[in-house]
């Protein structure tokens, strides 16, 4: 475990000689639907990063005389605005653009946040064990108990929507999954051999906990961090629909879907592109998470392995 250099190929236990598993690269390039969605993602970084030079207009800019404009290929539609204009003129495409940027930002903080704090009380709790595990499961079993979205609106309704504080609200909400499968592998982890070892040498707790043990958690996290990725994208698309999310004149996705509720047998490209721009940013993520899910399990990349050697045989 400790220790282990990792390498781009590693050999199979079941493999004869000169045969040889393929790495995670090459593993991803022979899933094709993880690698589209990874494809996907990173131009959507890509996107999200260099919105002010692609998008073609100003997301705030407003031109009543071209509201509710449709898109360029339909009728009465104009190329300058190549996915239509909501009801204030602005151009669609252009908002869409800048509110990627959003749901990744809320996407990747909220994550680190609640991934941060989750993955420390689940360690404490699992390895230091004793009253300090029963306070941290009772807070954890609690607050799953509680409506999170009934907290997270009491929450915004008194502090107030911005950015800042939807992250907060859903770290708030999903920390507890981290520190449940923190605590669930560490437990099965604390009298292993190496971790006892550890111990007899005279390393601290935190020492234990953050260098033999947390290595450990790295695969069961990485796929837990991906899956709540996409959660966090919807939820935050939910919040800014109900006004308790990102606040005007910022767009995000989930705001331009609220916006054009209203025109939606009007205009149905106001709700709809916001909607397909959601929509496949949570498929790409679990796409991947999928396929991290299998590639984490040295049992399914046994028999991966094997189905490849099979020809080769």
């Amino acid at each position: 475990m400790e220790g282990s250099d990792v390498t781009s190929v590693e050999t199979s236990p079941g493999a004869t000689a000169g045969q040889t598993t393929p790495g995670l690269w090459a593993d991803l390039r022979g899933d094709g639907t993880a690698m589209t969605g990874v494809v996907f993602l990173v131009l959507l970084l890509l996107v999200a990063i260099f919105a002010p030079l692609i998008a073609p207009h100003d997301p705030e800019a407003q031109n009543i005389i071209a509201r509710l404009k449709p898109p360029a290929w339909m009728d009465r539609g104009d190329w300058a605005h190549v996915l239509g204009t909501d009801h204030l003129g602005r151009d669609v495409l252009s908002r869409l653009i800048h509110g990627s940027r959003i749901s990744l930002i809320v996407g990747a903080a909220t994550v680190a946040l609640a991934g941060g704090f989750g993955v420390l009380m689940g360690l404490t709790a699992g390895y230091v064990g004793g009253r300090t595990d029963n306070w941290i499961s009772a807070v954890i079993d609690t607050q799953v108990a509680f409506p999170g979205l009934l907290l997270a609106l009491m929450i915004l309704a008194v502090v107030g929507p911005s950015t800042m504080t939807v992250i907060v609200v859903l770290a708030l909400n999903g920390w507890m999954v981290y520190a449940r499968v923190t605590r669930g592998v560490v437990l099965s982890l604390k009298h292993t051999a190496f971790v006892e070892a550890a111990g007899l040498l005279g390393c601290s707790t935190w020492r234990v906990m953050l260098r033999h043990l947390l290595p450990n958690l790295s695969a069961p996290l990485l796929t837990l961090a991906t899956l709540e990725f996409a959660r966090i994208v919807l939820a935050e698309a939910a919040l800014s629909f109900l006004g308790l999310g990102v606040q005007p004149p910022a767009t995000s996705w989930g705001l331009d879907v609220a916006q054009g509720k209203e025109y939606m047998f009007r205009a149905w490209w106001l709700v709809t592109f916001p909607g397909l721009a959601i929509a496949l940013t949570v498929l790409a993520i679990n796409l991947i998470a999928t396929w991290l899910r299998v590639t984490s399990d040295p049992l399914e990349r046994e028999k991966r392995f094997a189905r490849r050697a099979r020809p080769a045989r």
